[in-house]
């Protein structure tokens, strides 16, 4: 069993189980889920990302597998950005799933896309001699340059000491999953799919959603990282029938 630093609060239901994106942590979630009020809540930092052990090798379904015991089969909804967005998807046929909200999910990838993320995959973690510069280097791969206070706290859980210097958490093998197949993902859902970006979100298309879900969500004034920009914004999409 994979070892995973969680996140959690409350006590209503659905259970809202939050998966952040690639580079993240859990703590993006913050904002959510201090809006959530009495709901359950549960997020974790993914595998290699935070807190959490890394895997021997990572893959959407491998990745699913490690936080799948997260899942309250008394009814959850799985909520997940970007990269947690698929792994959500991976999640939607588990017992208690009772729907799925997807957010700035990249839906098209060309060659040259996965050729880069292979690329990025086989480089070994960058070690800087400071926090400060690990930090920095953190907000920046995971796109919440501007969004997050370098100083805040909780990015404590995103960059470890190593010898000397400091490194980034996050475990850059973790770009080596490859296209995620979205297509067929959302197509074989047994369970109500919501997909959301926000306007200006350069990751994805609002025509590229549409050819995947009758009504996607565009999120006006809001970017890749919609959740953490205005959290309060994604709460029409978590009401489920």
């Amino acid at each position: 069993m994979t070892e995973l630093r969680v996140r959690a609060g409350g006590t209503g239901s659905p259970t809202f189980l939050l998966l952040h994106g690639l580079g993240a942590t859990c703590d993006v979630w913050a904002g959510l889920a201090g809006l959530l009020g009495t709901s359950a809540w549960v997020a974790p930092d993914l595998p290699g990302h935070g807190g959490s052990a890394p895997l021997p090798k990572y893959s959407f379904a491998a990745v699913a597998e490690a936080v799948g015991d997260l899942v309250d089969p008394g009814g959850t909804v799985v909520v997940g950005h970007s990269f947690g967005g698929v792994i959500g998807l991976h999640l939607a046929g588990r017992p208690g799933v009772r729907a799925v909200v997807g957010l700035g999910i990249k839906v098209a990838w060309t060659a040259e896309d996965l050729a880069k993320a292979t690329a990025l995959a086989g480089r070994p973690a960058a070690v800087f001699e400071t926090r400060d510069e690990a930090v920095r280097r953190h907000l920046r791969v995971a796109g919440l340059d501007g969004l997050v206070d370098p100083a805040d706290p909780a990015l404590d859980a995103a960059v470890v000491k190593v010898g000397v210097g400091w490194r980034p958490a996050f475990d850059p093998r973790a770009f080596g999953v490859g296209e995620p197949g979205m297509a067929g993902l959302v197509e074989s859902a047994p369970v109500p799919v919501t997909l959301a970006r926000g306007e200006h979100d350069h990751m994805v298309s609002a025509a590229q959603l549409a050819a995947l879900v009758p009504a996607p969500a565009d999120l006006p004034g809001l970017g890749h990282n919609a959740h953490v920009e205005d959290p309060a914004a994604l709460l029409p999409l978590l009401v489920v029938e």
